[in-house]
């Protein structure tokens, strides 16, 4: 890795400690500040529905002031954010909160556009393994992120409250880590209309596939992973088994990235994302098969690395899917499409694991991933039998 992209790692791994430490504590806070039981995880449904919300916003100003400029504004938002959760749990304001979060998903809609940047600084030679290293980057999410919650869950007297404050220092390391990288120019806009319209853009089986698979493997793992400290704490586990669980979690999210770009060159990109969809099925059997410590743990570390194969092949997929002065449009709709299935989650996550418990959370997980590997088997089998016409 050259210098901008081991720095732009280092701010993929910061935006991950962000929202790991999001995840092991919004639903808890949610849970004590809630008017209802079941509204515990709508600050974390608000974080994806602030995401959805902002792409739109995200891929116009990436077009008018280009990737640095977004992204310092993306994290100026992280640190007012958090400062806003803070007052919220100290105000024992539950709308407050949800609001804070719905506000610091304009954040989570610029920072998800990392790992296309990451291609960008790669140019021609190797944009699957730029990707693919930059997402390991968040490597640095599983270490801070969960030890980070539970260090700082009592050092203010109000619960959490200090982990907010120091989720707003997490957001000015990234703002200094930014301001070293040098991005590329935006790419210049066909004369008539900056490319094809978006909707010829998306009626491309590729992209078409790449976009269902991002956001189902991303929905099915939040899903999950949102709901795994509700349901430990619901099982009688302490908080320290939680964040352990989750530290796994992301370990197996982001360790396969130092060599998930290799496996996509060497063996193809959907038989790579097709191990992801047998790993999220081993998941959920594991997860089906008790409550005890190590069958979160382990459940949830192979959620974390199936998601990983999932997540960096549709990225890698998607690159093939449009132009260069069509990428703001097709990157802003790849994103939308992960945060509108991140809200539904999130949501669908607080209501199942409260009112229905563990295990049908996980049965209703099956369907998703199902649905994955049915889009990747019919684009094989497009891609195979156009191979013949093509050669």
């Amino acid at each position: 890795m050259n210098r901008n992209l081991g720095l732009l790692a280092l701010c993929q791994g910061l935006f991950l400690t962000n929202n790991v430490t999001f995840i092991a504590i919004n639903g808890l806070v949610g849970l004590a500040l809630a008017p209802l039981g079941w509204m515990a995880t709508l600050p974390v449904m608000a974080y994806v529905v602030g995401g959805a919300l902002s792409t739109g916003i995200v891929a116009r100003t990436q077009q008018r002031f280009g990737r640095k400029a977004s992204f310092q504004a993306g994290l100026m938002v992280a640190l007012g954010s958090a400062l806003l959760c803070a007052y919220a749990a100290f105000s024992r304001n539950f709308w407050l909160l949800c609001f804070a979060t719905l506000v610091a998903g304009y954040y989570n809609a610029n920072a998800n556009l990392y790992r296309f940047a990451a291609a960008e600084l790669a140019g021609r030679s190797a944009p699957e393994q730029a990707v693919s290293w930059v997402m390991a980057g968040g490597l640095l999410g599983a270490v801070v992120g969960p030890n980070l919650a539970a260090y700082t869950r009592t050092l203010l007297d109000v619960p959490f409250a200090g982990a907010y404050i120091a989720l707003a220092v997490v957001a000015l390391l990234g703002m200094a880590a930014l301001s070293w990288i040098d991005f590329p120019p935006p790419p210049a806009k066909q004369e008539a209309h900056g490319g094809r319209p978006l909707s010829q853009i998306m009626r491309q089986p590729v992209f078409a596939v790449a976009a269902l698979a991002g956001a189902l493997s991303y929905g099915v793992m939040n899903l999950l992973m949102a709901a795994t400290p509700i349901a430990m704490q619901q099982c009688a586990l302490p908080f320290s088994d939680a964040a352990l669980v989750l530290q796994w979690h992301v370990i197996g999210m982001f360790v396969p990235g130092f060599f998930t770009g290799n496996l996509i060159r060497r063996f193809g990109t959907l038989p790579v994302m097709g191990v992801g969809v047998a790993l999220n099925l081993v998941c959920i059997v594991v997860a089906l098969s008790g409550v005890e410590l190590h069958q979160f743990l382990v459940a949830l570390f192979l959620l974390g690395v199936g998601w990983n194969f999932l997540f960096t092949g549709a990225t890698t997929l998607s690159l093939t899917a449009y132009r260069p002065e069509e990428r703001d449009a097709a990157q802003g709709a790849l994103n939308f499409f992960v945060f509108a299935t991140l809200a539904v989650s999130s949501f669908s996550s607080g209501v199942l694991v409260t009112t229905q418990g563990w295990q049908l959370l996980n049965y209703g997980s099956l369907l998703p991933v199902v649905l994955t590997a049915a889009a990747l088997a019919w684009l094989a089998f497009k891609q195979r039998n156009a191979a013949p016409a093509t050669a």
